[in-house]
């Protein structure tokens, strides 16, 4: 039997390797593919243009510089300027009462106008100046009684104050009446006094009269704007109202008869009013009526006022006619206590 060859390789042994070497390049080439599909990808990957994409850009910050507070001083100034119109509503009740109310005021739109800055300041100088008047009667002004200045003076028969709120308490009982006729200042002028001091208030002011003798008779029942149309009616009311014949009947016209009565009553009706300066007009001897006509005593003046001026004091202004030495002593005392002047005259 013939021995077999070194170099021959056995048939099966030849497939096994021929399987395996065809297996690796199969695999190789499997790799080299994948390498290449990998590679022309990263590579157009790279090549491909980016899409576009919208980035919405960040909003401008506007920055407000603070305003300036300049326009709206002068707004207020311009406004300052102006006379402040006051409105009174009309009061209605749900039900009969067994009193009438007063009818309101009527305000003419005039003196709620803005002024004229050029008026405004010719009445300045004006009043600076002293041109409109010498000081004698019973004007506004810094210098002058006859023109409205930059002031809120006031001169009423020789006595000069200073007020925004005015009031005036006449005693037209029979020893006034005959006194003043008496005097250098009878009745008639002590009207047209009254009437000149109105007229020359200015609009933001307010006014109000009292006559009395035990009982009262105002004007109003409260002080009221020294308008034009307000003016006017306190110029008819003094021409028909006012009481010259020394005595004030209780079913008077518009007279209030209180009980008791007599100054202490009317002087807290007064000052019930607010106002910021009186004008008093008597001969300072005061009665009331009782179980017999008696006088009031000092004393309850003194409690009186002392009650009445808690919150401070009102300024008082006493003008008398033939006073006893008396009375004088008591209400020239009175009126220096309270902040205002005294005169007499006789």
């Amino acid at each position: 039997m013939a021995k077999a060859s070194p170099h021959h390789v056995p048939k099966d042994r030849r497939l096994a390797r021929k399987t395996v070497t065809a297996a690796v390049a199969s695999s190789i080439i499997v790799h080299v593919l994948i390498a290449i599909v990998a590679g022309i990808w990263v590579v157009a990957h790279y090549i491909k243009s980016e899409p576009p994409r919208f980035v919405a850009l960040p909003q401008p910050k506007i920055k407000v510089p603070p305003q300036t507070k300049q326009h709206r001083m002068n707004l207020a100034a311009h406004a300052a300027l102006a006379s402040k119109p006051t409105f009174k509503a009309k009061l209605v009740s749900t039900r009969p009462t067994e009193f009438a109310l007063p009818e309101a005021p009527k305000i003419s739109m005039n003196d709620m106008l803005t002024p004229d800055p050029a008026a405004i300041a010719n009445s300045m100088v004006t009043g600076l100046a002293g041109a409109s008047g010498s000081g004698a009667g019973s004007g506004l002004g810094l210098t002058g009684a006859g023109g409205k200045g930059l002031g809120t003076g006031l001169n009423f028969m020789g006595i000069k104050s200073s007020g925004q709120r005015v009031l005036l308490l006449f005693d037209v009982s029979g020893s006034v009446v005959n006194k003043a006729a008496k005097s250098d200042m009878p009745l008639s002028k002590i009207k047209e006094e009254t009437l000149n001091m109105i007229d020359k208030l200015p609009t933001d002011s307010r006014f109000g009269i009292i006559q009395f003798v035990r009982n009262y008779k105002p004007f109003q029942p409260e002080l009221i704007p020294a308008t034009q149309p307000n003016r006017d009616l306190a110029r008819q009311w003094v021409a028909s109202e006012w009481n010259e014949s020394g005595m004030m009947g209780a079913r008077g016209k518009g007279v209030i008869s209180p009980t008791p009565n007599g100054l202490p009553v009317i002087l807290r009706a007064a000052y019930a009013m607010k106002p910021d300066v009186i004008f008093l007009i008597s001969d300072g001897s005061f009665e009331r009526t009782g179980a017999q006509p008696e006088k009031v005593p000092e004393d309850e003046f003194d409690d009186l006022f002392k009650e009445l001026t808690k919150t401070g004091k009102i300024p008082l202004n006493f003008i008398g006619f033939e006073m006893k030495p008396d009375d004088e002593k008591y209400w020239s005392r009175t009126a220096r206590r309270q902040g205002g002047q005294f005169k007499e005259i006789k």
